[in-house]
């Protein structure tokens, strides 16, 4: 349990720290964001696929492919319908809000709420990848999760200064959407050591999410200002780098 703790503050804890990155390099390039970006999503996408979704597999018994695929989709759904609802990061970041100062309190609590909203999810694919017993591998999907918050906390920053929120306040609020990341790992890692029978489809589930998050938000975003061939490429050295981890840890 002190692992799972541990790993949700250290997974949350990531956002913020990305936040205070934000904070230092506010005119940091788009280049340079973008391949950071890049590699998280590989290590995402290599977690997604060696640390959840080939353990539902083997999980699922007699019915494992069925309920894996079930389960990807069920994930990536849900997801769906939290960005018809709430629309994400990429979204709601363009040229108006980079550019024009904006007092409107709706606009900015829609903006953290949004991104707060999409945090959950990863926070219960974390926690759910406890459940299997398999500590190095739940290790392994919660570092691919925290590398993806650290270039989304940094990105979160100047928009809202932008948007007229005071520093503080900015702070709170990236501070905020890591801490519901905590919640979703304690949510995932309970509901599976309750109801182990569920495992194999939440495991499919939270890869679905993931897979669902670097698809629909990082590549996009990644090769939205040119330079997709390095985008490609860090893509494929995150990938390897959580390959040879998963290898490497048995």
């Amino acid at each position: 349990m002190e692992m799972v703790l541990l790993t949700a503050v250290g997974v949350g804890g990531a956002t913020i720290f990305g936040s205070l990155i934000g904070f230092l390099f506010k005119k940091m390039s788009h280049r340079f964001s973008d391949l950071i970006l890049s590699f998280a999503a590989g290590v995402m996408l290599s977690a997604a696929v060696l640390g959840l979704i080939i353990p539902s597999l083997e999980y699922g018994g007699k019915f494992g492919l069925l309920i894996t695929v079930a389960g990807i989709f069920a994930g990536a759904l849900c997801l769906n319908l939290i960005d018809k609802l709430v629309p994400h990061l990429h979204r709601m970041v363009g040229p108006d809000t980079e550019t024009h100062r904006s007092t409107d309190l709706n606009k900015v609590l829609l903006f953290v709420t949004a991104i707060a909203i999409h945090n959950l999810p990863e926070g219960i694919a974390a926690g759910v990848g406890f459940g299997s017993g398999n500590t190095a591998q739940a290790l392994m999907i919660a570092g691919g999760i925290a590398l993806q918050n650290i270039p989304e906390g940094m990105v979160i920053i100047a928009p809202m200064l932008a948007a007229g929120v005071p520093p503080r306040k900015t702070f709170i609020a990236a501070m905020i959407t890591g801490l519901v990341e905590v919640v979703g790992t304690l949510i995932g890692y309970f509901a599976v050591s309750i109801a182990s029978a569920i495992l194999p489809f939440a495991l499919a589930f939270a890869g679905g999410t993931m897979l669902y998050v670097v698809s629909d938000e990082m590549i996009p975003e990644t090769h939205a200002h040119g330079g997709e061939r390095g985008a490609t490429y860090a893509l494929l050295v995150g990938f390897c780098v959580m390959l040879a981890t998963d290898v490497l840890l048995g």
